[in-house]
């Protein structure tokens, strides 16, 4: 299982240090939680800051849309080097076309559920995708506490994929330490997004090593 760590709780005066921390981690993925202060009620960053962090790792960036209109900015992910776009259901019409503009960009494409929306509403669009997101807090904010819920959602990703041979990955994001994340794991998790456990810690390669069963 893969563990991305979220940018969002690392420190913003010392980014670079905070990625040499995880380079030096072996960590091979960065969780990049994009927010416009519409869809979720915070902002953190834009595709400036994706672009600038990009020459220090060649951690693949799992960038993260929480945003009203992703469709109107995934140029600017894609040119900035993101390897993952994910955006939300919840936030567009046609989800779809989305998956078809990532797509032609050359960048792998996932989808993001909230809390409160099922798996069902996902079914017609897992043959195009590469990852599935679900949520186990409600998105915005780092420190929240895990939502059991999101577990037989994780199962049922698990099922469609085993039964029609999908290829999509499973992510999970919000509340994951060193007790959630058995949860995830068992449900058939394949990437677990953690940020205040992993940068609380003092040493990332400790805190890494304790959520990759």
């Amino acid at each position: 299982m893969i563990v991305a760590p979220s940018l969002l709780s690392a420190n913003f005066a010392h980014l670079s240090r905070d990625i040499d921390r995880l380079n030096e981690a072996g960590c091979k993925m960065l969780h990049l939680d994009i927010m416009d202060g519409n869809f979720v009620p915070n902002i953190s960053f834009g595709s400036a800051i994706v672009k600038t962090l990009r020459p220090l790792t060649k951690m693949a960036f799992d960038v993260h849309l929480m945003i009203s209109d992703p469709l109107k900015y995934l140029t600017d992910f894609a040119r900035a080097g993101a390897d993952y776009l994910t955006f939300h259901y919840e936030a567009v019409d046609d989800p779809y076309q989305v998956i078809k503009a990532i797509k032609t960009l050359g960048i792998k494409a996932g989808i993001s559920i909230k809390p409160n929306t099922p798996v069902t509403v996902l079914e017609p669009f897992l043959p195009f995708l590469d990852l599935v997101l679900v949520m186990s807090v409600e998105p915005g904010f780092g420190g929240q506490t895990f939502m059991m819920s999101a577990v037989p959602k994780i199962r049922q990703l698990h099922a469609l994929r085993d039964q029609f041979n999908y290829s999509y990955l499973i992510q999970v994001d919000g509340g994951i330490n060193n007790q959630t994340v058995r949860f995830v794991k068992e449900a058939g998790c394949d990437i677990v997004v953690a940020g205040t456990y992993i940068f609380s810690h003092v040493n990332i390669k400790e805190a890494l090593a304790s959520l990759e069963l």
